[in-house]
C-alpha cells in the first residue's frame, strides 16, 4: 500500500474511531488496515493511535498528522481534477444526508436528472432530521433547513422558504381566528420537537421586530407529515414552510392565519466539512442541489 493509501486508511480510522469500521468503509480486510497503521507508525517513528477496548483515538502526534493528511488528500484530489480530461466522467461514492421533506419535495423527484449528468457517481442517500456527525459518519454533505449551527462546517445557502401559520377550518370555527398576537396566545398549538429534543416556538414579525411565542398544546410530534395531519384534524395551530401545505391551502383544508405577521423566510443550506469543499464530487452535487432548490423555492 503506497503512502497516499496509507494516509487515507489512517484518516478513516481517526474519523470512525475504529479499525473495524474503517476496514468496512474502505472495503479492506481488517488485517490489511492494521498492518498499514503498523507500517506507517514504524516509518514515521511515532505512535499515531491509542487503542483501548472501547475505541481508537489519535495521540497528540496522531492528531497533528491527521490534520496534515486531511489537507494533503484534499489538495491531491483538487490537483487531479484540475488536470484530468474534462470529458472524463466523475466516478466514486458520494454520501449525502438530506432533510426528509425537502428531499421528497425538491430533489428526489428529479434525481434522475443528476444521474443522467453523472452516471458513474455512486450516490448514497440518507434521510432524516437527526444531527449527523459528518466526519464520524463518513458523510460528505448534508441538506438542512434553519440557521446553520455547525460553525466548523462550510455552509452554502441554497434557498429561503416562505413560512406560514395555519389551522383547519374546524379548529377556527370552534376557537375563533386570532387577529393579533395577543389573541394568538390564547389558542392551542400542535407542537413540533426537533432532533435536539427542543419544542420549536412560533416566530412572527411585529412592528419590524422578531417575536417568539409558545402555546399550550396537547399534541407534540417530530415528523412534518404528522404535524400537518394533526392540524388538519383540528387539534391546533401550526407554523411551517408554505410548500409543505400548499395543496391544503389551495383546497381549503387549511387556512392561513396571522398573515400580516409572517416570520422571516427559513434558510436552507448545504453543509460540508472544510476539507471536502474542493472535492469535485461534492461540488457538482451541491451545485445541482442549489439549482433545484432555486427552481423549486425561488431566489435566495
Amino acid at each position: 500500500m503506497d503512502r497516499i493509501d496509507a494516509m487515507q486508511v489512517f484518516v478513516r480510522i481517526v474519523e470512525l474511531s475504529s479499525f473495524t469500521k474503517a476496514a468496512d468503509d474502505l472495503q479492506l480486510p481488517k488485517a490489511t488496515v492494521t498492518n498499514t497503521i503498523q507500517q506507517l507508525e514504524k516509518r514515521l517513528g511515532v505512535r499515531l493511535l491509542q487503542r483501548t477496548t472501547r475505541q481508537v483515538s489519535p495521540t497528540l502526534d496522531g492528531n497533528a498528522y491527521y490534520l496534515r493528511c486531511v489537507r494533503l488528500l484534499a489538495d491531491i484530489e483538487e490537483s487531479e481534477s484540475a488536470f484530468n480530461n474534462p470529458n472524463r466522467p466523475l466516478s466514486g461514492k458520494l454520501r449525502v444526508d438530506l432533510q426528509g421533506t425537502l428531499a421528497m419535495h425538491f430533489l428526489l423527484p428529479y434525481i434522475g436528472e443528476f444521474h443522467a449528468r453523472y452516471p458513474q457517481l455512486e450516490l448514497e442517500i440518507g434521510m432524516g432530521d437527526r444531527l449527523v456527525d459528518l466526519i464520524r459518519d463518513g458523510v460528505d454533505c448534508v441538506l438542512r433547513a434553519g440557521e446553520p449551527r455547525e460553525s466548523s462546517m462550510v455552509a452554502r445557502r441554497v434557498a429561503l422558504l416562505e413560512q406560514v401559520t395555519c389551522a383547519s377550518p374546524a379548529y377556527l370555527a370552534r376557537a375563533g381566528e386570532p387577529q393579533t398576537l395577543e389573541e394568538f396566545q390564547t389558542h392551542q398549538a400542535v407542537n413540533y420537537i426537533n432532533s435536539s429534543g427542543k419544542v420549536l416556538p412560533f416566530d412572527f414579525i411585529a412592528d419590524g421586530k422578531s417575536v417568539s411565542l409558545q402555546l399550550n398544546s396537547n399534541y407534540t410530534v417530530n415528523h412534518a407529515d404528522a404535524y400537518v395531519a394533526c392540524c388538519e384534524a383540528g387539534l391546533g395551530i401550526i407554523q411551517l414552510p408554505a410548500y409543505h401545505v400548499r395543496t391544503q391551502l389551495e383546497t381549503g383544508a387549511l387556512r392561513e392565519v396571522l398573515a400580516n405577521f409572517r416570520p422571516h423566510p427559513m434558510p436552507v443550506s448545504v453543509m460540508y466539512p472544510h476539507h471536502r469543499q474542493l472535492s469535485p464530487r461534492v461540488r457538482v452535487f451541491v451545485d445541482w442541489v442549489a439549482d433545484r432548490m432555486k427552481r423549486g423555492a425561488g431566489p435566495t
